[in-house]
């Protein structure tokens, strides 16, 4: 088995361009192979994927990170001079985080985990990378949502495999401002589901916006993105 081809990312270009109508720089896909190469490596010493094959990483980790977030920034992507301000709740090991990190440079992602050795794992891979728009942070989304520092301080907010929808919800909306955006990514999504969560997010004074339904590229699996839209005002009942 030639162990280098194994561990060397497809370009995808024809794939990135078909269903995103975007392609990464030269750079980007740099970026890509050196964050794929360190996640092989801290996944002999921490339980970080289970997905480290090149094709399917290409398509679970890095493909499914931005097709929630690219079709709404790509026209329109953060600049130097109009910045945007992002976190990533329940990162684990850097999804979807660190590829929307190196897809819009000049966003500041907020990485949050609550276990403290993936977020000592992402410090080395921030460092190793130079991504300086990428900060690790370790706490629980709940307690730092009412901290001054964290409160209402975001525009987009990233879950990914964390909790239910509702949960979610109640997780990451304290974090936006007002006209902020939460975006979950989900598998199946069921009506029983979007009726809880049109309630839940009522309740805490935001819209469910749109919940767009999605096949992989390559495996053909359904993926579901929710995007909630934070208002100004809340409703008790």
């Amino acid at each position: 088995m030639n162990l280098q081809v194994d561990r060397q990312l497809p370009e995808m270009a024809q794939l990135w361009q078909q269903t995103l109508a975007w392609q990464p720089s030269e750079r980007q896909l740099q970026q890509f192979q050196h964050l794929y190469e360190l996640i092989l490596a801290g996944n002999a010493k921490l339980n970080l994927t289970r997905i480290t094959e090149a094709i399917a990483f290409w398509e679970k980790h890095l493909w499914d990170s931005l097709r929630g977030i690219i079709p709404i920034l790509k026209d329109k992507p953060p600049t130097k001079n109009s910045p945007l301000n992002i976190i990533d709740i329940g990162t684990g090991a850097g999804f979807p985080g660190l590829p929307v990190a190196i897809a819009f440079p000049h966003s500041s992602l907020t990485l949050l985990d609550s276990t403290r050795k993936k977020i000592s794992f992402l410090q080395t891979v921030t460092a190793h990378m130079g991504l300086e728009n990428a900060i690790p942070v370790v706490g629980r989304a709940e307690q730092l949502s009412g901290q001054p520092q964290y409160a209402a301080l975001y525009d987009i907010a990233l879950l990914r495999a964390v909790a239910p929808a509702t949960v979610c919800a109640e997780y990451s909306l304290p974090f936006l401002k007002v006209g902020g955006l939460a975006i979950l990514y989900r598998g199946y999504w069921t009506a029983e589901e979007a009726d809880a969560l049109a309630n839940t997010v009522r309740r805490l004074g935001a819209i469910v916006q749109s919940a767009e339904a999605f096949t992989t590229p390559i495996s053909h699996a359904t993926r579901h993105c929710l995007y909630l839209r934070r208002c100004d005002r809340r409703h008790d009942s």
